[in-house]
Order: C-alpha cells, then structure tokens, then sequence
C-alpha cells in the first residue's frame, strides 16, 4: 500500500474531501480510494470525506498498489532520467522512440523501458502513466508518474494547461517576424488516421514562438504550447508556409542532415502536489540537432 500526507497549516476548519480536493485529488480518485480498497485517516484514524480537518491535522491517503500488466513487456534498454522521486520521473527521450506501445512498437518503447526501471528498483508500482507524451521522433524531456495516484493528481493542470512545455523548432524558411502566436484549430485530416491540418471545424490550438537565429533558408524558434493537440507544432508551422526541416509527414525540407523532425522538448515546468512547490528540468540539444545548426548551441531560457 501507498501512502500519502498533507498536513493543514492554516487556521479554521474544511471537510476532508475539499482539502483534499484543493490538492488536486479528482472526484475519479476519490472513487479510486473507495473501489480499490483504499482508505483516508485523519491522524492515523479511519475517517469519512465529510469529517473536519483542523490546523496541524495529517490527513493521509492509502492506495493499493497497481500490478503489473503481461501485456505491457518490461524492457532493458536505457533510460536517461533527468529527476526522479517516489511520485514522478523526468526522462530525456531520444529522437526514434516511442513514449507508448503501439503498431511501431510494443516491446521498447518509453513506457517499456520505465517500467524496466521500476522492476530493478523492486517498486510496488510497476504500471507507468505517461503524463507529457512526444512524438515518435520527437526528443527531449517527458514527465511520467510512478502511479496512478501522481498521475491523477495532475489531471487538472493538465486539462487547463499548467503544466507548461518550451521546444526548440527548426523550420523552413526566413520567418518574417521575432515573434509570434499561432491561434488556429487543428483536426484531423479527412481519411488519414495519422495526419492533422488546420481546420475550422478542428480544436482550438495556440502555439507561441520567438526567432533565436536564422540559418538564411531555416529559423530556429523558441515554442511555448498554450494547448496540447497531436503534432500541434509541427502543424501550426507548416500551416504558416514554415515546416519543420526533417519532417517528411509535413512536407519539411531533409537537407542539412536532417533524419527526423527537428522538434526538441528542451523544458518542462509543473507544480508538484505533494512536495507543494514548482519543478522545472531541462534537457540539452542533441547531437543531431545540433549538427544540422552547424554547432550552433543556444541558450535555453524559460521565461
């Protein structure tokens, strides 16, 4: 069993499932706790998410443990973890490899190989959850919760959009200006279970970008998602007339020595429910990417 605690520390009264609830634990969890056969105690005590918390009171959360699945294979291959605790894993995902099990691959992916990681640290969870999911040939940072409990926790960041992710992007072509928002939806492209477009019947999507250095015929731009549709960036750049250099799919250019999309998750910022305090990592340009920009190392700033 997994345990977790937050102490009240200011002044006053709330019921259980409200101090909870400003935490970040959902209604879905609450209803987790009660089929799995978890528990909430209020200083060690079984308690009812009706029941008052006072200051200097824990309340705990009890979750059972998740088992493996057979389906899911563990895998050996290596991992670069850039942050890891008892709730939540950093890793630096290289260009080729898939964050979920799928046509492509069921056996090495991210999740494979984290799950891998679990079984030789002997945790009583072995079930990844994948909170910030790359593309295949996309690099660089990703977030994954050891639990479903971390994951869950999560889930409202995630749907307003808190959990905040910068890229690097080389694209086509001299982009115009220094900066700019791409606001435009984006859909699926008409029998193509692969491809999206911009569309106006497709998802509101907003892409934020500042130029760092233009190469003559391509531009490296700084990104900031203010949404999270499948291949919003590299469809937001080719819908402006700018694919990405290396992005066969969207038509990009494949000079430069370009071998994948040149789209690399470079910082990752999310609030952190059980520490209670902001968390940001970075992961370094990688080798391709900076071959294709001739050496061209920028400086990887957050703001």
């Amino acid at each position: 069993m997994a345990t977790f605690s937050w102490v009240k520390l200011d002044e006053g009264s709330i019921k259980i499932k409200n101090f909870l609830a400003e935490r970040g634990v959902s209604h879905r969890m609450f209803s987790i706790i009660k089929r799995g056969g978890g528990r909430i105690l209020l200083n060690g005590r079984p308690v009812k998410t009706v029941d008052l918390v006072k200051m200097d009171q824990r309340v705990t959360v009890i979750m059972p443990p998740e088992v493996s699945n057979d389906l899911l294979p563990f895998s050996n291959q290596s991992i670069e973890i850039l942050f890891e605790d008892d709730n939540y894993l950093v890793v630096n995902k290289e260009a080729g490899v898939t964050s979920v099990p799928g046509k492509a691959d069921r056996e090495n992916t991210m999740v494979n190989r984290v799950k891998g990681h679990l079984q030789r640290e002997n945790a009583a969870d072995l079930v990844p959850h994948v909170v910030t999911r790359l593309d295949r040939f996309t690099s660089g940072v990703a977030l994954l919760a050891k639990h479903r409990f971390a994951h869950g926790l999560l889930d409202k960041d995630l749907k307003s959009h808190s959990v905040d992710k910068r890229y690097l992007a080389l694209v086509d072509g001299d982009l115009d200006q220094d900066y700019g928002m791409i606001d435009a939806p984006i859909g699926r492209m008409d029998d193509d279970f692969i491809r999206r477009e911009v569309r106006s019947d497709g998802r509101a999507s907003q892409t934020e970008y500042w130029v760092l250095k233009r190469f003559g015929n391509q531009t490296l731009v700084r990104v900031q998602l203010h949404t999270g549709r499948t291949h919003q960036i590299r469809v937001h750049f080719k819908s402006i007339g700018h694919p990405l250099v290396g992005d066969e799919i969207y038509g990009g250019p494949l000079d430069r020595g370009a071998t994948r999309q040149m789209l690399h998750a470079y910082w990752i910022q999310w609030f952190d429910p059980f520490a209670q305090i902001d968390r940001h990592f970075t992961a370094p340009v990688p080798e391709d990417m900076k071959k294709v920009m001739d050496g061209f190392l920028p400086e990887l700033i957050d703001d």
